[in-house]
């Protein structure tokens, strides 16, 4: 492992306060071990042949600890790019047209699409008029939200599934996902995709050329909550190329056998990868739906279909899992969105001692987020939901818009915020979140209950895994801005993007602009 010399960069006060003026930052065996006008030839130099020293002139530009993001299902992402494409629809006759279109283009050959927002929609849709438009050609179709697919016929009978004129969702689709390469299909400019070890999309490449992407954005962590993915798998595809940034491999309840039988716990790297980068992650737990499926479990119901949503597991089952996880030394990610179940989330982590995080914690009520900091539990929000969903929960969440993405009761009283993306269902970008997090609108509209907005050194806080302003110790992982994140506008906070001129993982560059 190389030493690293940043020359004159400007640290970004986070969390501490940080020099006026730019500094040299020395970063060995993936630590940050000096920081000052010019550390010495003796502090900074160890040259040989095991040992040589990158330098790196930032010319003033502002250095901050690297971004994270910690909610991914980065095998879905991966596939995203192969699959038609459902975003920008705005009904179901819309879906249909597209769809209709990509099986005349390519008679015959499966597809698998997604980004469709059915949560929207004024109509729930119909396996028969998905079939008068795709005919024998399986067709599945992926909510935005991953909580439900519509199957035309010839999926369902594919997949095994009874037949049915409406959507498949929650457990059920769960169980079925995993499955769809039973479909077959052809190549992604039919708007179709193969699973499978074969894919395209899901090939280590179609891995690394994600991974290349997210590091270009000072990216240098990732918590992969990957459907029945495993971190052995994880394992094997990182010797193919795929070990540019860090991955916390999450495990769900189909795979915690096997995780305990192999004697890990949370924060273990995997043994098959020296570098300590792949570490194992939280067990992961759905206990309930999505405001767009109408399946998050709330306390008061739906305007709309009348329904409080529903748990996945009992109250029985869930604090089952969370004792067994924690007498393992796994922490919990438990997805809870609706209002019932992050309080019946929040009763189980309380039974049972639990630590982890709730996921998502998108509606809540005041007296459970001070429950939830009781606990010492994190919020793992992703703010670009924000976005997508304010329309959808002033209609179906009347009243209640006050407390979704509840972000400033979480700060104020004392609860660790972990922003993430939640990807594919909205980009893997992070400053998309930082802005969502601080704006709270993405057009013209003003701000959706600005009184819940992070400042943007908290929204920044909250993006680097507790690492805070870059000191003496930090970890090794930082990224090198060409713009002052902190003297900013706030509506400019999304296009920094393209402001990352350095991303460094353990002292190795892993993108320079």
């Amino acid at each position: 492992m190389p030493d690293l010399l940043l020359r004159r960069a400007r640290l970004v006060p986070l969390t501490t306060a940080a020099p006026d003026g730019p500094v040299d930052v020395l970063v060995r065996d993936g630590i940050v071990t000096a920081i000052g006008p010019s550390p010495t030839a003796s502090e900074g130099r160890r040259t040989g042949a095991s040992k040589v020293v990158e330098e790196y002139d930032a010319g003033g530009r502002w250095l901050l600890p690297g971004l994270w993001d910690q909610h991914t299902h980065l095998g879905q992402w991966t596939l995203a790019a192969s699959r038609l494409d459902l975003h920008g629809t705005r009904s179901p006759e819309d879906v249909l047209a597209v769809v209709g279109a990509a099986v005349a283009a390519a008679p015959g050959i499966p597809i698998v699409a997604n980004g469709h927002s059915a949560g929207s929609w004024s109509r729930p849709v119909t396996v028969t008029e998905l079939d008068a438009v795709t005919g024998a050609t399986p067709v599945v179709l992926i909510n935005h939200d991953f909580h439900h697919g519509w199957l035309n016929s010839a999926a369902l009978a594919v997949l095994g599934l009874p037949w049915r004129d409406g959507v498949v969702r929650e457990n059920e689709w769960y169980a079925a996902y995993p499955h769809l390469d039973r479909l077959g299909g052809g190549g992604p400019s039919a708007g179709a995709v193969a699973f499978g070890s074969a894919s395209p999309g899901a090939s280590p490449a179609a891995y690394r050329a994600m991974l290349e992407r997210t590091a270009a954005l000072g990216v240098v962590g990732l918590v992969d909550f990957e459907f029945r993915a495993t971190y052995d798998a994880w394992a094997a595809r990182w010797s193919q190329g795929c070990d540019l940034l860090r991955i916390r491999a999450a495990t769900y309840a189909d795979g915690l056998d096997g995780l305990l039988s192999a004697r890990l716990r949370t924060g273990d790297p995997v043994p098959e990868v020296e570098s300590g980068l792949l570490t194992v992650g939280p067990l992961k737990i759905i206990s309930d739906g999505s405001l767009g499926t109408r399946t998050a479990w709330c306390c008061e119901p739906y305007a709309d279909s009348g329904s409080h949503g529903a748990p996945n597991q009992s109250p029985d089952e869930l604090r089952a899992l969370l004792a067994t996880a924690t007498a393992h030394g796994l922490e919990v990610a438990t997805h809870a969105i609706g209002d019932r179940a992050v309080a019946e989330a929040l009763a189980a982590y309380a039974a049972t001692g639990a630590r982890g995080s709730i996921e998502h914690a998108q509606l809540v009520r005041r007296a459970d987020v001070r429950e939830m900091a009781r606990l010492g539990l994190r919020a793992s929000v992703q703010p670009a939901h924000l976005l997508d969903d304010r329309d959808v929960t002033e209609r179906v969440w009347p009243g209640r818009s006050d407390r979704c993405f509840a972000l400033r009761w979480m700060a104020d009283d004392g609860v660790p915020l972990a922003l993430g993306s939640d990807a594919p269902v909205a980009p893997l970008d992070p400053w998309l979140a930082i802005s969502a997090a601080v704006h709270r609108s993405a057009d013209e509209r003003d701000p959706w209950h600005p009184e819940q907005a992070l400042t943007v050194r908290e929204a920044l806080a909250a993006s680097v895994d507790g690492a805070g302003t870059v000191r003496v110790g930090s970890r090794g992982d930082l990224v090198v801005l060409d713009r002052d994140p902190l003297g900013m506008p706030v509506t400019e906070l999304r296009t920094l993007g393209s402001a990352v001129a350095l991303t460094v993982v353990a002292g190795w560059v892993v993108h320079r602009a």
